[in-house]
């Protein structure tokens, strides 16, 4: 048989069979959320991966490897939390206004008076972003940065969220409330090409 007759074939299988532009394109689901097998005993992780509640912290299924990371922390229910664990590995930033490491506080955020483009605390609502590029680590609170970075941050780096006392946390790793710092983007898989 010819290959012109073969193509002959299936031209006359498909006849009268149509693709259509109209096509219902179907969004692939984030693989990157929270991972079930890295929570505390407490915790209860819903939504798809995105919603922690309970008590206790869990881990992001994959670690900041790109260059210039971000992702934000909305503030669903307020009680005790930290964006970052409460653990002596952690750099976090905690309800009660203090960015810590090793359980010891670097930094209290200044909360205004109301001054428009400051920080007036965080509470139920609230967005916090969360930028890495392997140098500094920065938190910001509706779109206003903290005016404090964390440096010296060395190995694998995981988005950690820690609730307690009723707290309810939802992490947004696409479609942001607010505009990531310049050349930030979205967690990314790290993938080889071998």
């Amino acid at each position: 048989m010819s290959t012109v007759s073969v193509f002959c074939c299936l031209r006359g299988c498909l006849d009268g069979f149509k693709f259509s532009p109209t096509a219902q394109h179907v969004p692939r689901e984030n693989p990157i959320q929270l991972d079930t097998a890295f929570m505390g005993y407490e915790v209860v992780i819903v939504k798809g991966g995105q919603r922690v509640c309970g008590a206790g912290a869990a881990l992001g299924n994959a670690p900041l490897v790109q260059s210039k990371s971000y992702f934000e922390v909305k503030v669903q229910q307020g009680g005790a939390w930290s964006i970052g664990g409460m653990d002596e590995f952690s750099w976090s930033l905690c309800s009660d206004h203090i960015i810590r490491y090793n359980k010891q506080e670097l930094y209290k955020i200044n909360i205004s008076n109301g001054t428009s483009g400051e920080i007036a605390g965080i509470q139920e609502g609230d967005i916090i972003g969360v930028s890495f590029d392997h140098i500094q680590l920065k938190f910001y609170v509706n779109g206003t940065e903290i005016d404090y970075g964390v440096t010296n941050v060395k190995g694998n780096v995981y988005p950690a969220l820690y609730v307690d006392d009723g707290a309810i946390l939802d992490i947004i790793l696409e479609n942001f409330n607010y505009s990531p710092p310049s050349g930030f983007e979205k967690i990314m898989l790290e993938q080889s090409l071998l």
